[in-house]
């Protein structure tokens, strides 16, 4: 069943894991949502969009409630990275040049795809990745860890990637970060330390985690391999040429780059107060 959504007559793949520097995650998420109508108008097929950002801690719509926000957002700041709120849920995860996100934008059928179908499929994807290992990848929450979830993906209680679906005009995307190399607790420590600051003692009406670095690890780490983000790329594409008929490269079409800048501006306009909260604590 699961194999079912992975298997599609084309995958067009848009790689964007290499030109991380140069824009950034607001106008990702932009992209998705622009993906997302594409698809689900019929007028792109299935697409995989990979993408890496530098330096950059992704905020969920809960943590911009948090009480001395404008606080940890001054501590991420001086630790060189910059706040953004994307537009589906989740809470704080962070992205750098060792964290590879993949999304999987699909067409919705006519009964839709169910909210677990969606995350069985992208587990099923990351097993077949990498299948060449004993390890078994789990999808449970992770206490202690960022954004937990009941589709974390962990190996032996160590959680490396966390799944979000954003659902738009009939098209799903399915969303990963996979943590490919580096210090998966260095991370956790990074947010642990946000919410530390952003709420320090005060009662909130929603439970934020209480982010324990231990249970956090990357894929090199977990395999004791040093892997690179062009590894899990070829990993991936392996994958994708199994279940597609036709795989191949591709960038937006012209109907994606008329809907674009008006998906950005979204992004960019629930971004202004905390573009101005980081400007504050700057200054």
């Amino acid at each position: 069943m699961m194999e079912g959504l992975l298997r599609q007559p084309e995958w067009r793949i848009i790689d964007q894991s290499s030109i991380g520097p140069h824009y950034g995650a607001v106008e990702s998420f932009g992209y998705d949502d622009t993906l997302c109508a594409s698809v689900g108008a019929g007028k792109a097929p299935a697409t995989a969009r990979t993408w890496v950002h530098q330096h950059t801690i992704v905020l969920g719509i809960q943590d911009t409630k948090l009480p001395f926000l404008q606080d940890g957002i001054q501590f991420l700041n001086e630790q060189g990275y910059q706040a953004v709120v994307r537009n589906s849920g989740g809470l704080a995860v962070v992205l750098d040049a060792g964290v590879l996100n993949i999304s999987l934008i699909l067409p919705e059928a006519e009964k839709g795809i169910d909210i677990n179908r969606g995350y069985d499929t992208m587990w099923e994807l990351i097993q077949s990745m990498f299948a060449d290992f004993p390890q078994t990848i789990e999808a449970r929450e992770i206490v202690g860890s960022y954004c937990p979830g009941s589709y974390d993906l962990s190996i032996n209680g160590k959680k490396f990637a966390g799944i979000s679906q954003r659902r738009l005009r009939k098209g799903v995307a399915v969303q990963i970060y996979l943590c490919v190399s580096g210090s998966g607790a260095k991370r956790a420590e990074l947010v642990h330390e946000f919410y530390e600051r952003a709420k320090r003692n005060a009662q909130t009406k929603f439970i934020y985690p209480e982010v324990v670095p231990d249970v956090m690890a990357s894929l090199s780490e977990l395999y004791g391999r040093e892997f690179s983000i062009s590894d899990i790329m070829v990993r991936l594409l392996t994958q994708l040429k199994q279940y597609g008929e036709k795989l191949y490269a591709g960038q937006l079409n012209e109907y994606e780059l008329e809907l674009l800048p008006g998906y950005v501006q979204r992004i960019v306009e629930r971004n202004e107060p905390f573009k101005k909260m980081q400007k504050e604590a700057g200054s």
